[in-house]
């Protein structure tokens, strides 16, 4: 989706303009970051903080954002594009709609998996964004969305999905059911291991869909 000038406005300045650079550098301390925000919370963790655990200076993170607020944007847009980029390859090697259902569950939990404190950070800082940010990690959102909405609508056109499957609450029960392995890990991770996580779901969400076609083909996955 292209972005208009406001939300072009909402992007991070960097004083340094060699892309490579600016990706390695930001590396640096966006992951501390997140582990400080999720730590001590947003609003209380400083620059200095964020440059002292990650072991560089206050000068070089000024030299590719321009504020705290910045650090948290990209932070959440990291995993979106994670989403974006990581899931779409996973479920073209699929080799039908229930299959690429599956391996877009899959492949979102597992990103969630390697990114639980910056999951649970979207959901208490978001709000802390200003508006246009806002917009745009909405905009990303609805983005990654798409790849799950998109398989569950190829399964009810080949009528392996029951014609009244409603797209848009099965795409969000699934993208709550992926976040619920970060926000609810306490419970979770004592429990199960994430791939029994992703199995045990898969069958609650797909039960009340799956045709009598489409559930022979769910039980004949491996």
């Amino acid at each position: 989706m292209p972005l208009s000038k406001k939300n072009k406005s909402a992007l991070v300045k960097s004083k340094v303009d060699v892309p490579q650079l600016i990706e390695r550098r930001r590396a640096q301390f966006i992951d501390a970051a997140i582990e400080l925000f999720g730590q001590r919370g947003y609003h209380v963790t400083t620059i200095r903080d964020i440059a002292q655990a990650a072991g560089v200076s206050i000068g070089l993170i000024y030299q590719y954002v321009e504020d705290k607020e910045d650090i948290l944007f990209l932070a959440l847009m990291q995993v979106l594009d994670q989403y974006i980029n990581e899931i779409p390859p996973i479920v073209a090697q699929a080799k039908g709609p229930v299959q690429k259902i599956v391996a877009a569950v899959n492949a979102y939990v597992l990103i969630i998996d390697g990114n639980v404190n910056a999951t649970v950070l979207a959901y208490r800082e978001t709000k802390s964004l200003r508006k246009e940010r806002r917009v745009l990690i909405q905009q990303k959102e609805l983005e990654s969305n798409a790849i799950i909405a998109n398989c569950i609508q190829e399964g009810v056109a080949t009528g392996l999905l029951g014609p009244d499957t409603d797209i848009e609450m099965m795409t969000y029960q699934i993208v709550m059911f992926s976040h619920a392995w970060a926000l609810k890990a306490w419970r979770f991770r004592s429990l199960m291991s994430v791939q029994e996580y992703v199995d045990r779901g898969l069958r609650l969400i797909l039960a009340a869909t799956l045709t009598t076609k489409g559930k022979r083909v769910f039980n004949a996955m491996p």
